[in-house]
């Protein structure tokens, strides 16, 4: 590709000579002969130092913000980081032209309400794409995904893959971080959805009004707003950018749900839209379910979708894996995976749980390493408040001291008079709460979700809870 092709809309100082470029990349491990590097800063090194790594390589162009001595051309510009999502962008022919983005941010209910608007659309024989946590997906085909968003150079690639497949829409979890780094400014969204905001991601964000600030970024780049009236920051956006709100409490809103039953089944409810009403039943339980597919809703309805076709297609949503996820088995005591891996969203599926549970509630759960500090007392305090007995283990330590971690965590265990084991490792603990089952309990796996890994300081390792708890189940 030519260079002044590949850098059309950089703002880049000086003339461009007239070069071929046959690679980008802001790694230099990957660099290549004739490649164009981007120099980036980030948050633990900066891609400056690395420039001459890359010009040894073969890197013809070093895109910069300042010189870096490198053995190669270079080329200046105010932020290469959002240089860089543009030069993806344009590497790849600029796919987001030719699509609609429906994009879905919050701190926790992302994954289910993108999912819950993907299955609306698959139901009406849309060819559509999803982007997000769990995977990735292009119609029925799936593929990994390593971040809720991907880096820009994986995201436009992404969307190359779907412009060959004809993929119109593009459903799209949007994170904080993606936001801030600037990941998606290529993008326009149609309509934007906001779930909720809780602490969450203050270790890189560091307060809750920067983190705020973040998911409002997402609403500069979309045509119409949906909105959650029940959560402090979503009536703040409401005020903010208009649009479409939903509530379970505030009958005022667009879009309102009562009648709401929940049950371990799933949730039923009546919900209403400009003088319409319909019964609607799905299959994931928890409150919060009720919450998600009023966003998925509005979502839609924003898009243009009717009422008629949105009701249809909220009842016949699947369940989400490792969503407040049942596992099967043969004992007379119930077993659940959930993602919840912050205070929030541990409350909500526990006080799920309560409303059905005629045993104990044993929650077993962790705190990820090298992540927020702070929330980690704040998640036990959370599950003792809902749990007759507490086992906390790992998650993810990453390179962090898991004994630390879990130091963290007890600390918010200090006064509470609810009983509570510490192991450490994550198999052995799950082998106690299965082994020690009685009648009637109801074990929530929480942290984990849909992930069939364990990230530990030595690198991932496969660790499916499924796999694991029938593996327990088999000794009983």
């Amino acid at each position: 590709m030519r260079l002044a092709d590949l850098l059309a809309g950089v703002p880049v100082e000086g003339e461009l000579p007239e070069i071929e470029i046959k690679g980008i990349t802001c790694d230099s491990r990957a660099a290549e002969a004739g490649f164009l590097f981007a120099a980036i800063p980030g948050e633990l090194t900066d891609g400056h130092r690395y420039a001459a790594s890359a010009a040894e390589k073969g890197a013809a162009v070093i895109l910069a913000e300042h010189a870096t001595g490198a053995k190669a051309m270079e080329l200046y510009c105010p932020s290469t980081r959002a240089a860089f999502q543009q030069i993806c962008a344009n590497f790849y022919g600029n796919p987001q032209k030719e699509m609609r983005f429906l994009g879905v941010t919050g701190t926790n209910g992302k994954t289910s309400t993108s999912q819950f608007v993907k299955s609306i659309l698959d139901g009406l024989g849309e060819q559509a794409g999803l982007i997000g946590t769990v995977h990735n997906q292009i119609g029925s085909e799936t593929f990994p995904a390593a971040f809720t968003t991907p880096e820009p150079h994986q995201l436009f690639a992404l969307l190359a893959k779907m412009r060959e497949a004809s993929v119109k829409t593009v459903v799209m979890e949007v994170s904080s971080q993606a936001m801030d780094q600037r990941r998606v400014d290529s993008l326009h969204f149609s309509v934007a959805g906001f779930t909720n905001l809780t602490q969450d991601h203050l270790d890189y964000h560091k307060t809750m009004e920067n983190y705020k600030e973040a998911k409002a970024r997402l609403f500069s780049l979309a045509d119409r707003a949906v909105t959650n009236l029940d959560d402090g920051c979503g009536r703040e956006f409401a005020e903010r950018f208009g649009g479409l709100t939903y509530s379970t409490e505030d009958p005022s809103a667009d879009l309102y749900a009562d009648a709401i039953s929940l049950d371990v089944g799933g949730v039923e409810y009546c919900l209403h839209y400009q003088g319409k009403s319909a019964k609607i039943r799905v299959s994931t339980p928890g409150l919060f379910t009720v919450h998600n597919t009023l966003c998925a809703a509005g979502i839609l309805l924003a898009d243009g979708l009717s009422f008629e076709q949105v009701c249809e297609g909220l009842n016949k949503i699947p369940k989400v894996a490792g969503r407040a996820e049942v596992v099967t088995t043969d004992e007379p005591f119930t077993v659940m995976l959930d993602y919840a891996h912050t205070p929030d969203a541990l409350e909500n599926i526990l006080t799920t749980i309560r409303t059905f549970a005629k045993g104990r509630v044993v929650t077993l759960f962790g705190c990820g390493g090298d992540r927020d500090r702070t929330k980690r007392p704040l998640m036990a305090k959370a599950v003792a408040k809902y749990s007759d007995y507490i086992i906390v283990t790992s998650d993810n330590p990453r390179t962090e001291d898991p004994q630390k971690i879990l130091s963290d965590v007890v600390a918010g265990l200090e006064g509470c008079d609810v009983p509570y084991a510490v192991i450490e490792n994550r198999k052995e603990a799950i082998g106690e709460a299965i082994l020690n089952a009685r009648e009637n309990d109801v074990i929530l796996l929480a942290g984990k979700g849909h992930e069939d890994y364990q990230v530990l300081a030595t690198g991932k390792i496969h660790f499916d809870e499924k796999e694991i708890v029938k593996e327990y189940l088999a000794k009983r």
